[in-house]
């Protein structure tokens, strides 16, 4: 008989940022980066352990906030210039650290192509959605994805206003079920805030 069981729990959430008023906004460039640094590359790792037929099971929230700017048209458009340009930069880099500066080919070639990797995983695997490649392995029974507060909101600090905390509860319920089509199996509590 096991001694007990390990229950990863992540929680994935960035506030929401959207300035369609500036053709670049330093705020969409942390979502940008997130999507590089973190949401990808996760997506890359589940897919490597599903084809590879390896038992496991995870537990993913994705916070209302962050789902919507997965799926917002006008910052998908401007992630695939964010790729474009680490992709390009990348590539000059290589050939600037192989002309002047051996130290440094081995890292930027690394980059080039793990760069190169998440925009093609991103843009050709699953076509810009990355909503869809979580749904994949939600729906291939690996993958339990569960929901946050509607904007991320600190519980304990709305107690005094009992329909604000609902509506946080309710809101994200109703998103939920509009973009991943069911309903949620579980809450993340926003900031592990709880109050009885």
């Amino acid at each position: 008989m096991p001694a007990g069981y390990w229950c990863p729990v992540l929680h994935a959430h960035l506030p929401y940022v959207r300035h369609p008023e500036y053709p670049e906004f330093l705020e969409e460039d942390w979502f940008f980066e997130a999507l590089s640094e973190t949401y990808v590359p996760l997506v890359r790792v589940l897919d490597g352990l599903l084809q590879d037929g390896v038992e496991y099971r995870l537990t993913l929230t994705l916070s209302p906030p962050l789902l919507s700017m997965m799926q917002d048209d006008l910052l998908v458009g401007r992630y695939h210039r964010y790729l474009d340009r680490l992709v390009d930069l990348s590539h000059r880099e290589v050939e600037r650290t192989q002309a002047h500066d051996h130290r440094f080919a081995e890292v930027a070639r690394f980059y080039a192509h793990e760069f190169a990797d998440i925009r093609r995983i991103f843009r050709q695997t699953y076509s810009s959605d990355l909503v869809r490649a979580f749904r994949k392995h939600r729906d291939a029974g690996k993958l339990e994805i569960i929901t946050c507060g509607a904007t991320h909101g600190f519980l304990p600090l709305m107690e005094t206003v009992p329909q604000a905390v609902r509506a946080q509860v309710q809101v994200a319920v109703r998103h939920y079920r509009k973009v991943l089509g069911r309903d949620p199996a579980g809450i993340w509590l926003p900031e592990c805030g709880y109050y009885p």
